[in-house]
């Protein structure tokens, strides 16, 4: 039987593996929050692979607030990359499959077309540089790794943009998106069950890989159609906007190639529009 530890356990992905951990009754899973097993703590981290025997690791755990990442690089890249370091180094000791989340913010936005995972990277942001500095860490580390670089996530669960247009939009506060950054939202439940099927084929072609919804939108596209599909876009004070200024540089363009992924595992493509309804349905009070 697979054992598998999932770190960063109460984040919005971990709840999704969660939920789709049903569909895999031969896998033991060992879900962890940061409380539980501090990742940043190398011996501890060492003493709890050595009590268990995991078969893989999947890493949600991460620092994600990019606007914050600016001021607070250290806590950045002590998460997103020390972290990572530490637990690629015990991975590899151990002979664990590592699984890990990535980002689109690994690159400027600069290309023009969707980035494949040859392509140059150069983030713009203290986020983005701190998630390919893990990134970086794991390739130099790790034989038997995957990172998969996502975009947009957003699901049910915790706080993303999905849930902060519907709360502004309940709350009739206005929303002044913009339409100078063109990415694809991923539903965090794609990316669970892309992570588990990986592990229940016996991959071993591992590597760099992306993986999003597909398709192709604006922030305010992404809006647009959160309100559509809730029917709350006639009553929503919406509005576009090319000069939004954020704290933190953003890529003008980040949509990913995900043909790699897709031949690897066979997974199928999904509309982000279409996924985006499955979530809507399934909108719990958290």
């Amino acid at each position: 039987m697979k054992k598998i530890l999932v770190t960063g356990a109460n984040g919005q992905l971990g709840r999704c593996i969660k939920d789709a951990v049903a569909d895999f009754p031969d896998f033991e899973f060992v879900f962890v929050s940061k409380e539980e097993l501090d990742i940043e703590n190398v011996d501890l981290l060492k003493e709890f692979f050595i009590k268990n025997h995991f078969s893989h690791c999947i890493n949600t755990a991460a620092y994600t607030n990019v606007e914050k990442a600016e001021s607070e690089k250290e806590k950045a890249f002590a998460i997103n990359a020390e972290a990572v370091k530490n637990l690629a180094t015990t991975c590899k000791e151990k002979g664990v499959v590592l699984l890990h989340i990535s980002t689109d913010y690994v690159f400027d936005g600069k290309k023009g077309s969707p980035y494949l995972e040859t392509d140059t990277t150069n983030p713009i942001n203290v986020y983005g540089a701190s998630k390919l500095k893990g990134e970086q860490y794991i390739q130099e580390i790790c034989d038997k790794f995957f990172i998969f670089r996502s975009s947009w996530l957003y699901s049910q669960y915790g706080h993303n943009f999905l849930k902060t247009v519907l709360k502004y939009a309940e709350e009739e506060k206005p929303l002044t998106i913009t339409t100078e950054q063109t990415g694809t939202p991923t539903n965090a439940n794609d990316l669970a069950n892309l992570l588990l099927q990986v592990i229940a084929q016996d991959s071993a072609e591992y590597g760099v890989y992306h993986y999003s919804n597909s398709g192709q939108t604006t922030w305010f596209g992404f809006a647009e159609a959160i309100l559509l599909q809730t029917e709350k876009l006639k009553d929503a004070n919406l509005a576009k906007t090319n000069h939004y200024r954020t704290f933190a540089a953003r890529p003008e363009y980040s949509v990913m190639d995900n043909s790699k992924v897709r031949k690897a595992f066979s997974i199928p493509a999904v509309d982000w529009k279409k996924s985006l309804k499955t979530v809507i349905k399934n909108l719990s009070v958290n």
